[in-house]
This record gives C-alpha cells, structure tokens and sequence, in this order.
C-alpha cells in the first residue's frame, strides 16, 4: 500500500521464499485484530536517498471496515524521519507481521506453538547459495558454540550433491555454521529425519529420490 513518504510491504512472498526461518502470525490471530490492538508492518521508504530498504514498525490499530485497517504509529521511526508517532496508517491484514493483543488472556489464547529451525548445523554453502540438493546428512555429538547459546549446534552436518565431482573437489567445498532453517528453505526433503539420534546419517538414493541409512 502507497503513502507519500513510504510503501508497505507485503511479507507473504518473503514467508514464501524463507518458510522456516520467516514467520508470520497464525491466521486465527490477524483474524482477531481489534481496535486497540498492536500490529507490526513493514514500511519501505519512497526515498531513493533512504539508508535503510524497510523499517518495521508497531502500529495501533483504530478503526476496521470491511476487512480494512487504519491505525496511528506507535513508535518514533529511525530511518523514516519525515513520520511521527500518531501519524495515521492505512493497511491491509495481510500486511501485519505480528501482533500484540491489548486483552493479555486473549493473547495467551489465541497463542500457537509453532516449530522453529533456528538451532545450527554446518552445511555446504552450495546447498545454501548454489540451489544443490541435500545429498549426505548426518548428526554428530554437537561441538560448536558455548553454553547457553540462544541457538545451539544441533550436531546435524549437511553435504550436497556431490555427483560428477572429485573426491578432492568434495572436500574443497565451503560450509557455514548456519540456522538449521536456512537449509530446509533451500531443500526440506529431510525434514522428516531432523529428530533422529547423534548417530545417525543418511544419503540420498538418487533414483528413488529417498533417504536410507548410511555409515558416518
């Protein structure tokens, strides 16, 4: 949707590309905005001399009709000096990105656990970057990372297709430490193995387009 100093962003193609790093809000709780409630959107400045490419925002919502919303900021922008708090808003609900309900038991209500994939792994960088295809998975006893990390080594170690490539080539690749998420948005064909034991490893069965147990 278009202001005069910025646009909103729809996030449904950026939930789309990234599905397990990038979550929007279960649709029951966009359905239950009300006048009062807080939402979050992501403004994108019209200026070509803006710094920044989007700033997210609250927003508090003030009036509903017919599926349309209109609220007043909430919050001082940083990159977008030309608004201020109050300033009036325009959106649809397919542009919120969070919400706070100002009814704290509807909140815990309208709440749903929702699995993440944020804890870490090691991958191939081709298979974060490059579009191959998760060829080897196996899950090693986590060495990465210190106590108390917000996001710990799952011990899961991710290689990509290795068909056509030398040995030495194979072991030349790059790997990053990486959310476990960002692999599964690239190629989620073993999300179903991903609560299997330290111990475990898999290699794709290139034919049946399958993963069966391997030796680590």
């Amino acid at each position: 949707m278009e202001h005069a100093l910025f646009t909103l962003e729809d996030p449904r193609p950026i939930q789309a590309d990234a599905p397990y790093t990038y979550q929007l809000p279960h649709p029951k709780r966009i359905d239950a905005v009300g006048i009062g409630d807080l939402v979050k959107l992501i403004f994108c400045p019209t200026s070509k001399a803006a710094k920044w490419r989007a700033e997210r925002m609250w927003v508090e919502v003030t009036e509903i009709n017919g599926g349309r919303f209109s609220g007043t900021l909430a919050n001082k922008p940083f990159e977008l000096t030309g608004l201020m708090p109050g300033t009036k808003v325009s959106f649809q609900p397919w542009h919120i990105t969070d919400v706070v309900f100002n009814d704290e038991e509807k909140d815990r209500q309208l709440t749903f656990p929702c699995p993440t994939y944020f804890d870490r792994c090691i991958a191939d960088i081709c298979v974060l970057s490059e579009n191959a295809l998760v060829q080897y998975i196996y899950r090693e006893e986590p060495d990465i990372g210190e106590d108390g990390d917000a996001y710990p080594d799952s011990g899961w170690r991710i290689r990509g297709d290795w068909r056509g490539l030398s040995d030495e080539e194979v072991a030349d690749r790059e790997a990053q430490y990486t959310a476990i998420g960002r692999v599964l948005n690239q190629d989620d064909s073993w999300l179903h193995l991903i609560d299997s034991p330290v111990g475990s490893a898999f290699i794709r069965d290139w034919e049946n387009d399958a993963f069966v147990e391997a030796e680590t």
